[in-house]
């Protein structure tokens, strides 16, 4: 059965038809379209071609489309309360998603790249403290989260086998679009709420959540 076209895209050719399925099922799906490498890049050169359409598209469910300014990646945000297809995080993945968010943006203000690197173990001494207060996740724990972060296209995440703390994170700039605090002090705050909403829940780990608006 030949899948249906719709009209309002008919002036679309038919060569660059199967890309844009896929580039819209990445997006939908993850939130994100990452195209630095072999098939993806062909996905991105074909959404690239296609942004307002996309954008047009991608407004009717109150999502808003973002192209990275500096590398190839297309990202989906949603209208703050505005859009119903926002995750949320469970405790220890907001543990997580908040220390990564402040070392990507220490990281950029502090010199001129945006590639943000680091191992499983510094990302460990960080979330010590900057939650001395918490337990932190154990690397079973840790490496699932990364593994779903990885999945939402946050960061890139190679796993090492015999030693966990040497595995390797890339945070991309996804996470801190994602999460959008505009300052430090926003990043605070949230901070601030969080370990309160995780005193009151004492390691409830459903407890205290934020979603994809940095909103606990």
């Amino acid at each position: 059965m030949t899948p249906t076209w719709p009209s309002f895209w008919a002036h679309i050719p038919d060569a660059d038809r199967p890309a844009l399925r896929e580039v819209l099922t990445d997006l939908l799906a993850t939130g994100v379209l990452l195209g630095d490498v072999g098939r993806d890049r062909e996905l991105y050169q074909t959404a690239r071609k296609y942004d307002q359409e996309l954008a047009d598209y991608l407004s009717l469910l109150n999502l808003t489309l973002f192209p990275d300014p500096d590398r190839p990646i297309l990202q989906v945000r949603p209208i703050p309360g505005e859009c119903g297809l926002t995750a949320r995080f469970t405790k220890d993945e907001t543990l997580v998603v908040l220390t990564l968010w402040r070392i990507y943006d220490d990281a950029i203000m502090e010199r001129s790249t945006n590639i943000v690197t680091l191992s499983a173990d510094d990302l460990f001494a960080k979330l010590r403290l900057y939650f001395e207060h918490i337990e932190p996740p154990k690397p079973t724990q840790l490496e699932r989260i990364l593994g779903k972060l990885r999945s939402r296209r946050l960061i890139r995440f190679q796993s090492n086998d015999e030693q966990f703390g040497e595995s390797r994170i890339e945070i991309l700039p996804t996470l801190a679009r994602a999460i959008p605090f505009e300052r430090p002090e926003e990043w605070a705050q949230s901070v601030a709420l969080f370990q309160q909403a995780a005193d009151v829940t004492n390691g409830d780990s459903e407890g205290a959540a934020v979603d994809e608006e940095g909103k606990p």
